[in-house]
């Protein structure tokens, strides 16, 4: 894999199966439950569909034919607030350590401040460290409780960032 082959574009139908195996597939790497995450979502699915709304977006990371990752923006669920989320963030192992994260936290937090929110709110595990640092790193803070309710009870680390 050559990081001039990778492409970060907008989901397309053709990407379904591909990107919900790649999800499903880092989740079972790493470890997260299957139930109280994103592994359960339905939406996995159906991610093009999922996203064809105002206010929302998924991106992938495309090498060639293979879909290596993938994050979206959507906003918050059971929220009352001008406040989006940062969801199904994933990268599959031959996707990590090239600045892939960086380049989709840019693109996910731009269309985030283009669609008019204020603030970007995320969930993740205590135990997804490098994940973590990246978040961080472009400005996220945790705090102490989550916020909406999104079904995700098995996370237990909440970040917010203002845009």
């Amino acid at each position: 894999m050559c990081k001039d082959t990778i492409v970060i574009r907008e989901i397309e139908a053709k990407d379904n199966p591909k990107i919900a195996k790649a999800i499903r597939n880092v989740l079972i790497e790493m470890g997260v439950p299957k139930v109280g995450t994103a592994y359960e979502d339905s939406a996995l699915d159906c991610m093009t569909e999922t996203y064809d709304a105002p206010k929302k977006a998924y991106f992938v990371v495309e090498d060639g034919d293979a879909i290596i990752g993938g994050a979206g923006i959507s906003p918050l669920d059971n929220y009352e607030g001008n406040i989006c989320e940062l969801q199904k963030m994933y990268f599959m192992p031959q996707a990590r350590g090239k600045g892939l994260g960086s380049e989709m936290m840019e693109k996910c937090l731009d269309f985030a401040k283009q669609a008019g929110f204020s603030q970007c709110y995320l969930e993740t595990l205590p135990y997804m460290d490098d994940a973590r640092k990246l978040y961080r790193k472009v400005g996220f803070k945790s705090i102490d409780k989550p916020l909406g309710n999104t079904g995700h009870y098995s996370c237990t680390v909440w970040m917010l960032k203002d845009l």
